[in-house]
């Protein structure tokens, strides 16, 4: 694989120390939440105590971290770490994850700050201008991807077909979805629908490579997202994609999914584009929420995801 693809958080060949089999080094951005760092803290130390084998660097005001220190058991305070940050904390908690010192980052923080750190830090994959937020909603038909939820929300066309490879590549990695379909969201799937973006992008869709035999399925509409039957993998621009995401999760927190075979709705999602696994949790986030957000991290870590969509969009590219 290409040095300019490689997805594994060091900055340079031999920088990246690796920690034992099955363990997660999560950098954990303290200040990050409406309600940080209280709400990070419960979130932290729910997620220590759910994995046995997870490893914390905690990124803020040192009392923050004394208090996940003071709440665990002895023998497992030796698996948290701490960066003082006393301002900049998710800026310090990306510098860890580039300078190998941990395997992923999760923030409630600022969207726009994570992001544009994440890039200056981590970099970006080859024509890539705009990383991608890329969550999994629950449908009546399965699970579904959904990008973008908040990073790009001024797109052009270039940037939506590319957030159609990333997509595609997510849900055929990650998901495990044989040749997935994508769709594109405006107000109608008559042709010809929606603002000039959207009446511009099919004709490049249609011709569009997609990796992991994925196919462009059309146009959707928002109640395709809740159904899932038109697509596995939905892209937009960040304004819609956020818009859509906190209108589920209120929804779907006051009647439940819309299957009783689906998980509930993360409130987190993977920052796509950029070299390194970032995963950026609602600003509202609860406890709960960032606890499913460092599992969900280390997951992503422990399989190996991000260089597996790496490596498939180089792959992809090399035979267009």
């Amino acid at each position: 694989m290409p040095e300019r693809w490689r997805a594994t958080g060091a900055t340079a060949p031999g920088q990246r120390t690796v920690g034992e089999p099955g363990t997660a080094r999560i950098a954990v951005d303290l200040l990050g939440g409406d309600q940080a760092p209280a709400v990070v803290v419960d979130g932290a130390l729910r997620a220590c105590k759910a994995d046995p084998a997870l490893q914390l660097t905690l990124v803020g005001p040192a009392d923050a971290a004394d208090a996940v220190l003071a709440a665990l058991k002895p023998g497992d305070r030796r698996r948290i770490t701490t960066v003082a940050a006393p301002t900049d904390a998710v800026g310090a908690a990306i510098h860890t994850v580039a300078e190998g010192r941990a395997d992923a980052l999760v923030s409630a923080g600022d969207t726009r700050a994570t992001v544009l750190s994440a890039a200056r830090e981590l970099g970006r994959w080859p024509g890539i201008r705009r990383p991608a937020l890329t969550a999994v909603l629950p449908t009546a038909a399965g699970r579904l991807v959904l990008l973008d939820v908040g990073s790009s929300v001024d797109p052009d066309e270039e940037t939506l077909a590319w957030h159609a490879r990333l997509g595609a590549a997510y849900a055929s990695v990650v998901l495990r979805m044989p040749a997935p379909r994508v769709g594109l969201l405006t107000i109608g799937t008559e042709p010809g629908k929606g603002d000039r973006l959207r009446r511009a992008l099919p004709a490049q869709l249609v011709d569009l490579p997609l990796p992991g035999g994925a196919r462009y399925a059309g146009l959707v509409e928002g109640g395709d997202i809740v159904l899932g039957r038109a697509a596995d993998v939905v892209v937009t621009d960040g304004f819609t994609g956020n818009v859509l995401l906190k209108g589920l999760e209120t929804a779907y927190a006051l009647s439940g999914p819309p299957s009783r075979n689906t998980d509930p709705l993360a409130r987190a999602a993977l920052l796509l584009g950029v070299t390194g696994t970032v995963v950026v949790c609602h600003g509202a986030a609860t406890g709960p929420d960032l606890a499913a957000g460092i599992a969900l991290a280390a997951d992503l870590h422990r399989r190996n995801s991000v260089a597996a969509i790496a490596d498939l969009l180089s792959a992809q590219r090399g035979i267009e």
